[in-house]
């Protein structure tokens, strides 16, 4: 056996299980009530400008107006070059009544709104692309500078090949991915931002213009390869949406991903349920007959380690 990916949804919450070989790895849970706001993009409006505080209110047709400060507004290089952030006077980057799209970098919390940026990036497995900027980044969790240097060569090769506009920023993922990996991964990047673009033109003021994906979507996007041996989900509707994306972004993989129909639920087919008990419980059995005991107070968990 393989990877696997298998996907159970219900109406209040869609958990992922990424299984290896038969052993369970790793759970991921998307609660629906808890879906938050992060790197979706909107098409917005000033509403009001705030020089002494070096910051603006965004009315994005959300609850509560959205918060931009200066330092997360972009600049062109010439701006960058000549104004230091504390020189900067916000009225000289935006203004009242202005439209902008926006970024959300922190969900509303409490009684203050979101948080946002005009320093658009999308994000895929291996790269983060920058639309409006410019340049190849690396990641600095990848230590190795030969690697660094290599990946750097990679992308700029991929972007100088056709002209295209936009930055990259190299993910940590990256480090040992084939070129073939990151070219794939640049073309999924490219057809997302047209479609994006796509939605800007046709946005009117308060539209929200890109939801990021859900957690189903996002698993494609940043877990599938050609090491997957099948993804499979119990429910037909997010089936399809998985077929969909994949079908547009990624074709070649497509045909990994499947339908469960079985009566017993996919959790319990492949024992999960009972891993995800095991792993939750107070005392946790280890595979060289130990085990750990977890115990939480309002002050600090505390784990004892029996050998």
């Amino acid at each position: 056996m393989g990877e696997e990916i298998l996907i159970n949804v219900s109406s209040r919450e869609v958990r992922a299980a990424f299984v290896e070989n038969g052993v369970l790895q790793e759970v991921l849970v998307e609660r629906a009530s808890r879906r938050g706001l992060i790197s979706n993009i909107y098409k917005g409006r000033v509403s009001r400008v705030l020089p002494g505080m070096q910051a603006a209110f965004v009315e994005l047709g959300l609850e509560r107006t959205a918060f931009l400060h200066a330092s997360d507004i972009a600049r062109d290089l010439h701006q960058k070059d000549t104004n230091r952030d504390e020189d900067l006077n916000i009225r000289e980057l935006i203004e009242d009544g202005e439209e902008v799209l926006v970024q959300v970098l922190k969900d509303p919390l409490g009684t203050k709104g979101a948080r946002l940026t005009t320093s658009i990036t999308i994000p895929s497995r291996y790269l983060v692309m920058i639309p409006y900027g410019e340049g190849v980044g690396v990641s600095a969790r990848i230590e190795d500078d030969e690697e660094r240097e290599h990946l750097r060569q990679i992308i700029e090769g991929l972007t100088g090949s056709d002209g295209a506009a936009g930055g990259y920023i190299v993910r940590t993922a990256a480090e040992g991915a084939t070129a073939d990996a990151l070219s794939a991964d640049m073309l999924f990047l490219r057809k997302l931002w047209d479609a994006i673009e796509g939605s800007i033109t046709q946005s009117r003021v308060g539209d929200l213009v890109y939801e990021d994906l859900p957690l189903a979507v996002r698993l494609l996007r940043d877990l599938l390869s050609s090491e997957m041996e099948r993804v499979r989900v119990d429910s037909e509707a997010t089936f399809n949406k998985m077929k969909d994306f994949a079908s547009r972004f990624m074709p070649h993989m497509s045909p990994t991903i499947e339908h469960y129909t079985g009566e017993r639920p996919i959790f319990d087919l492949y024992g999960i349920e009972d891993e995800i008990e095991r792993g939750l419980g107070r005392k946790v059995p280890l595979k060289s007959g130990g085990y750990l005991i977890f115990d939480q107070t309002e002050a600090m968990t505390t784990v004892d380690v029996n050998t």
